[in-house]
């Protein structure tokens, strides 16, 4: 038992420890970039007085380490500010914009795993014959290739061209704000509602940004998975299972995929940890009104609020999905409880 605390204060002094880092490497850099936040609110034809006032205002005239305490202890009470693009509390925009990204992160990292693990899997197993082969060429390109090129391709190909899906944005917007905003995934709410048109428009949009994003995904997915079944298919236990008569498919997938489930969680953490933060280019692409459109809006207009809280809850991200790993691990792995 007290071997158990202890293991979970040093995991919490670890977690807390990382974002204070995050926090203070989030706050130096939003000073050093060479942006000024005064002119970003008054406008670059202010006077010298109103320039001067404001920065009083928001307290940039203040020691750089007394600026940090404070807006450290803003932090820890949930506010980030206000933004100056939307006039709105920045913890407001992340609470109505982030379940946009998570919502379409978790739908790419769904079509990566399911797609991924098998294609993985199957290149392993008929390793150096024609299957092998497409495999990997199917997931180099979907690794190499720009995101924002297949996003541009997609649209190009699938919505002008053949009109099998719909265009960009996250619903139409005659059914914006038509189901009430419980968890901010529409296609949550809107079955909690009833509404079933809304949710196959919502469905509809969603199809073809989560297609391209799952194609990044599972390419990176599937690369690791044939390595790890590489290098599982030669160990002994393998060999012994075969000989003993047992189906091909039990020691596969039974045997071998089973005792690579925990380096598999680690890629597949990483892989949506990515999709929640590197989805910037395709959001822009299709509209989409998520966190990472956001943030590079507000870095456009010089709006560093929005960027650090953006930033901020970016990172908290991060470490909450290794944290969770980390969780997974003691549960699937007892060498490591």
């Amino acid at each position: 038992m007290m071997a158990t605390l202890r293991s979970l204060s040093g995991l919490l002094f670890s977690v807390s420890l990382t974002l204070l880092g995050l926090i203070a490497v989030t706050f130096f850099i939003g000073r050093v970039v060479p942006i000024d936040p005064v002119l970003a609110v008054v406008g670059d034809r202010a006077g010298a007085e109103v320039v001067e006032r404001v920065r009083v205002e928001m307290g940039l005239h203040l020691p750089l380490y007394q600026q940090f305490w404070d807006y450290l202890g803003h932090v820890l009470r949930g506010d980030f500010g206000n933004s100056v693009l939307t006039a709105n509390p920045v913890a407001e925009d992340i609470r109505r914009l982030f379940p946009a990204t998570l919502e379409l992160a978790t739908a790419a990292t769904l079509i990566g795993v399911v797609v991924g693990v098998p294609l993985g899997v199957a290149a392993a197993v008929w390793r150096g014959r024609w299957l092998d082969h497409v495999i990997r060429v199917v997931s180099l390109v979907g690794y190499s290739v720009p995101v924002f090129w297949l996003a541009l391709v997609g649209l190009l190909v699938f919505y002008a061209e053949l009109g099998l899906v719909v265009g960009p944005g996250r619903i139409d917007i005659y059914m914006e704000e038509t189901v009430p905003f419980v968890s901010g995934v529409i296609l949550f709410d809107s079955l909690l509602a009833g509404d079933r048109e809304v949710f196959w428009n919502a469905l509809s949009h969603l199809l073809l940004p989560a297609a391209i994003l799952g194609y990044f995904s599972l390419a990176y997915i599937a690369r690791m998975t044939r390595g790890f079944m590489i290098e599982q298919l030669s160990e002994e236990y393998i060999v012994t299972a075969r000989a003993k008569g047992l189906a091909p498919a039990r020691v596969v997938w039974g045997h071998a995929l089973g005792n690579v489930r925990v380096q598999l969680i680690t890629v597949i953490a990483l892989a949506y940890a990515g999709l929640l933060e590197g989805s910037v280019l395709t959001e822009t692409v299709f509209s989409w009104p998520g966190l990472g459109r956001y943030i590079t809006g507000s870095l456009l207009n010089a709006d560093m609020n929005a960027v650090l809280g953006g930033t901020l809850v970016v990172g908290a991200v991060f470490v909450g999905v290794n944290l969770l790993t980390d969780l997974l691990y003691r549960f699937l792995d007892p060498r490591v409880r």
